[in-house]
């Protein structure tokens, strides 16, 4: 592999083990604030035990997902150059916004959160818990502005080469980032349900069936049985706004090839981009025309319309039905939760037991997705502004092959750790319960 395509897995690598993290801190900073509230209202030690203990779960993904975020951010420097120097006048002012108005939030008022709650009065520490979720999610903001404006540049002008602003509200409200933000909140949201309700019922059913879990576990419940069908809905919007600007994207999502209207939505199928055809394909008659143009008859561009400028199909299509397919399951599992929990106030043994298997289906997702849209927008970094070979820096293939292997064996410890480490305070939590003073 040369150099290029070295770098890109690279980052590719850095960037997926990053984003496990924020996508659990974004919602779950949110759920603390709930659990906190909760008991300000009614005093119940419950909501204070479910705080204290996934309290230490935020704390654990912010650290790696900032020691993650300073390794990824180095590679701007030196596996991208070209990034920076062509559109580093706007990418660079929004990355610095991010710290300003996040980073340092977060960090300023974290410690509070974790260790303030005996020290600080009451509101202090609600205050520092709000505080830290707003963080997380203008953090989120800022980080969706610059990478929506690589999808859909706009606000911005072109002197010898480099770009500069022209306009800042454009480029902060660029014309995809209202989809994208949105989708990012409501996958990080159902990640922190299915991690709540999974780790929670896994609680159940080794015994510790304490009042603090059992709230835990009725929040991940009803976010997932509220979100997961409100996702399907934003996807569908989402799915509009790419196919206005991205059509190459959509039609390597739907292994589409040849531009017709009545186009199939394919439920399986093996892209063959040497012979610009799908294999052992399953369909449903329209139905893509109907999703994507609400008219049976709708036409939608195919592949061979974008011959030489379209991503690489097969990873893209098979990433956006593992999306899909895990999104299916997130409705299912949510809405038949919450109708045992309305009917019957408990789940049944084999519902606990699918929520555990579910536990990190929300990572499985938010990553499926992540590289629809990441690999989907090549050949370009920038659309229409700048190609990925262009950004590549000088940095030799096999320096680049070692780092590679030494940063996958590093995340891949670091991962089993993080898991392990979950698993192992969740089976101390219910041997030590906290007390809250009256």
């Amino acid at each position: 592999m040369d150099a290029t395509l070295l770098a890109r897995i690279q980052f590719a690598a850095n960037i997926s083990f990053h984003i496990l993290f924020p996508t659990i801190t974004i919602a779950l900073g949110w759920v603390l604030l709930f659990f906190k509230l909760r008991f300000n209202a009614t005093r119940d030690q419950a909501w204070m035990d479910a705080y204290f203990f996934w309290v230490k779960i935020f704390a654990l993904s912010f650290a790696l997902g900032v020691v993650s975020g300073i390794t990824m951010s180095f590679q701007f420097g030196t596996n991208w150059p070209g990034f920076m120097e062509r559109v580093g006048n706007i990418a660079g002012p929004l990355l610095a916004y991010e710290v300003l108005t996040a980073f340092f939030l977060e960090a300023t008022f974290l410690g509070i959160m974790l260790f303030g709650f005996r020290r600080v009065p009451g509101w202090a520490h609600t205050g520092a818990t709000f505080l830290v979720a707003f963080g997380t999610t203008m953090s989120a903001f800022w980080i969706i502005v610059l990478n929506s404006w690589m999808h859909t540049p706009t606000g911005f002008e072109m002197r010898d080469g480099v770009a500069h602003a022209t306009d800042w509200f454009a480029i902060v409200f660029n014309p995809s980032l209202p989809y994208r933000l949105t989708h990012m909140l409501i996958a990080s949201a159902l990640t922190c349900a299915f991690l709540i309700a999974g780790i929670s019922a896994w609680r159940w059913l080794r015994g510790d069936q304490a009042p603090g879990v059992r709230v835990a576990l009725r929040t991940g419940v009803v976010i997932a049985a509220v979100l997961a069908p409100t996702q399907m809905f934003v996807g569908d919007l989402h799915g509009l706004n790419t196919l206005e600007h991205q059509p190459a994207k959509v039609a390597a999502m739907e292994g589409h090839w040849n531009t017709s209207g009545r186009v199939p939505l394919i439920l399986f199928a093996i892209p063959d981009e040497n012979a610009r055809e799908n294999r052992l394909e399953i369909g449903i008659p329209a139905l893509a025309s109907i999703i994507l143009r609400h008219d049976p008859d709708g036409v939608i561009q195919g592949l061979n319309d974008f011959r030489g400028e379209h991503p690489p199909v097969a990873p893209i299509f098979y990433a956006f039905r593992v999306m899909v397919g895990i999104g299916c399951l997130m409705i299912a599992f949510g809405l038949v939760g919450a109708w045992f929990l309305w009917r019957r106030g408990a789940l049944p043994t084999l519902m606990l037991r699918g929520l555990v298997v579910m536990t990190f289906s929300g990572w499985l997702a938010t990553l499926a997705g992540w590289y629809v849209t990441e690999i989907g927008r090549q050949p370009w970094l920038v659309q229409g502004v700048l190609r990925t070979a262009e950004a590549a820096g000088p940095v030799p293939a096999a320096a680049i092959a070692s780092t590679l292997v030494m940063y996958l064996v590093i995340y891949a410890l670091l991962l089993a750790a993080y898991v392990s480490t979950i698993y192992r305070l969740a089976g101390k939590a219910g041997k030590q319960p906290v007390a809250v003073p009256a």
